[in-house]
């Protein structure tokens, strides 16, 4: 691949932009800057390396999007490239660099819209209980998985808690998610019991000697990672008898489902979960009224 086809001092600043401007996560702009590069080596396949980003018209880009579907790739993963190209060619023209933005008209593919998977409140209850709490690493694990309910954190966000996050007296977290945004969420008596007992008692036992401020540890007293807790939630959630498909999202799914069951208002759902946009919400509602649907078949008489 001729380099000239993928600037990288360019995507340093388009990134670093992005950054500063939005206060976009690194794994975010790492996706950015991976979808720009890949177009990037598109390009100068294409053009025996002589065209680069800069130069790319929108017969470039639509030729690129058509070649992604061609090779099966997801209309979400196409859609998420098409945002990434978007968001690069108007930089480009605020900048001054490019006269005409080749991606200005050119549409998103229509997504399907998903039902998030979701746990009946019997199958959180099997698996909040599947933890050995008489073992440090159960009482931790039992810690983390009550938060996640009673909260609906993403799992980054629970992974990176600093032990000042919890304010026991007011019964809250502060949570830092997408975007640097901070948003101040309930605990509730039960998850605040399990997190003041692993502090308590598990939390020093796994550190040892060792100091940290993140508020979960692992065996070896390193901090908690996103993979490793998605290993724990698939073994509890199998020792809990669960057989359905699972995502790290889960018991946050299962968080804004049951509170939408139990009547909580869409916009309550929308600051506890952190979006910034309603329509991210109420993809739920659709969840709670399935669950409505199913409960009708079941038990109406005329189901």
């Amino acid at each position: 691949m001729n380099a000239s086809a993928v600037n990288t001092k360019l995507l340093d600043e388009f990134t670093d932009t992005l950054w500063l401007e939005d206060g976009l996560s690194r794994n975010t702009l790492t996706s950015y800057r991976s979808d720009l590069w890949q177009l990037g080596e598109w390009l100068a396949k294409q053009s025996q390396g002589v065209r680069s980003l800069r130069e790319a018209t929108q017969p470039d880009l639509l030729a690129f999007l058509a070649s992604r579907v061609s090779s099966l790739a997801k209309a979400s993963t196409t859609s998420r490239e098409l945002s990434s190209i978007k968001r690069f060619y108007r930089f480009l023209l605020q900048q001054g660099r490019i006269r005409i933005d080749p991606s200005l008209n050119i549409d998103s593919p229509r997504l399907p819209r998903y039902l998030p998977d979701s746990l009946t409140e019997a199958e959180v209850e099997a698996l909040l209980s599947a933890p050995d709490v008489t073992q440090p690493l159960g009482l931790r694990d039992r810690a983390m998985l009550e938060i996640l309910y009673a909260t609906g954190l993403r799992v980054s966000e629970l992974v990176s808690l600093k032990l000042a996050q919890i304010n026991a007296d007011m019964g809250i977290v502060r949570v830092t998610g997408k975007g640097s945004k901070e948003r101040l969420v309930p605990l509730g008596e039960e998850a605040l019991y399990w997190v003041d007992d692993y502090i308590g008692k598990a939390r020093p036992f796994l550190l040892g000697d060792k100091v940290t401020d993140k508020l979960f540890v692992t065996a070896r007293s390193d901090a908690m990672t996103r993979q490793t807790f998605w290993y724990l939630i698939k073994r509890h959630a199998q020792q809990a008898g669960i057989i359905k498909s699972l995502s790290p999202h889960t018991l946050r799914h299962a968080f804004a489902t049951h509170l939408l069951n139990h009547g909580a208002d869409l916009r309550v759902v929308q600051l506890l979960l952190g979006h910034a946009d309603i329509s991210t919400t109420q993809i739920y509602t659709h969840v709670a009224r399935e669950r409505l649907k199913q409960l009708h078949t079941k038990h109406h008489p005329r189901g």
